[in-house]
């Protein structure tokens, strides 16, 4: 561990290259560790990225990559950062392949895990006819019978919003809807259906979703499934790092806490884009990152060159 980076980018997702870019730019020595796994890989197109829109994720992330090769300081390394410790001069990180690096900074992009739900035929429509966010997805479903799987205000919430894009809307809700009777006036009042009955499958016809089975037998002609699953970290390097979580989080059970800069409640750690589940959107990530690198930049010149920023807080107010 003889060089010391300026900062380590684990995950080299729209969050991670963003982040990696600003910081090339600012001569900063980067290392991104990249695991290549990112959540949205299956996803027919990028929905809603200037730019980008419609084309295929990977193509942003091979973009991204070429890009970075221009910036003599940046470094991409495929592996997975397994470990994290504080030091006095910032932080060792060792790598799946027994490499240890020290870094005086760290962004912790790697993305989240997606909890969807355990039914037939949803791994295979994934990022396609079943989606969670109906800003990247709903265009493509735009005008056809939809359903929302999910109960409670989360039911709510989600079909109320996919009305936008559609107006033959039903809310699955497996079991017992946890709806009081407000919430159904509401759904009511917006034309959605409520269908307590037990989901058993989808139905695919030529890659596509035609019906949504029930354990009853019956099915519902349905031609997208929007689901709304809770998203928990990937990795144990934010806790092992002792950054604060979000206390309560309507969509994750872990999310990163973060200021106004990307900053955790721990110095010399960033973090941004699904971690930290601000928006969980490309684009969203993409700003994220930007942001996470222009503050490393900031809080080294701090420390190099008395540069002004605004007090690191321990407890990030969320």
């Amino acid at each position: 561990m003889d060089e010391i980076w300026d900062c380590v980018v684990v995950g080299g997702g729209a969050a991670g290259l963003s982040a990696a870019l600003v910081l090339g730019r600012a001569r900063r020595r980067t290392l991104v560790v990249d695991a290549g796994a990112q959540s949205n890989l299956s996803a027919h197109g990028i929905g809603g990225l200037l730019g980008f829109d419609g084309r295929a994720p990977a193509e942003l992330y091979a973009a991204g990559r070429s890009e970075l090769a221009a910036y003599p300081s940046v470094e991409l390394q495929t592996g997975e950062v397994v470990d994290a410790q504080r030091t006095d001069g910032g932080f060792a990180l060792l790598l799946q392949d027994g490499r240890r690096v020290a870094t005086r900074r760290i962004v912790l992009a790697g993305g989240m895990s997606y909890d969807v739900p355990a039914l037939a035929g949803v791994d295979r429509l994934w990022g396609r006819s079943v989606f969670h966010c109906p800003f990247c997805h709903g265009w493509e479903v735009r005008d056809q019978p939809v359903a929302v799987l999910a109960r409670g205000p989360r039911a709510v919430h989600a079909s109320l919003l996919l009305r936008g894009w559609s107006d033959d809307v039903v809310v699955l809700t497996d079991g017992p809807a946890d709806l009081d009777s407000e919430d159904r006036a509401r759904l009511t009042a917006a034309g959605v259906d409520i269908d307590e009955r037990t989901v058993a499958g989808l139905r695919i016809v030529d890659d596509g979703l035609e019906a949504i089975e029930f354990a009853e037998g019956a099915r519902i002609d349905r031609r997208a499934l929007m689901v709304t699953p809770r998203l928990r970290q990937r990795s144990p390097l934010a806790a092992q790092l002792g950054v604060r979580f979000q206390e309560s989080h309507p969509l994750a059970e872990d999310a990163v806490a973060v200021d106004d800069l990307q900053r955790t409640s721990v110095p010399g750690v960033f973090a941004a884009g699904d971690v930290c589940v601000q928006v969980p959107q490309v684009a969203a990530a993409v700003a994220a990152g930007s942001l996470a690198g222009a503050s490393v930049m900031q809080t080294s010149m701090a420390d190099d060159h008395g540069l002004p920023v605004p007090e690191w807080k321990e407890h990030v107010n969320v």
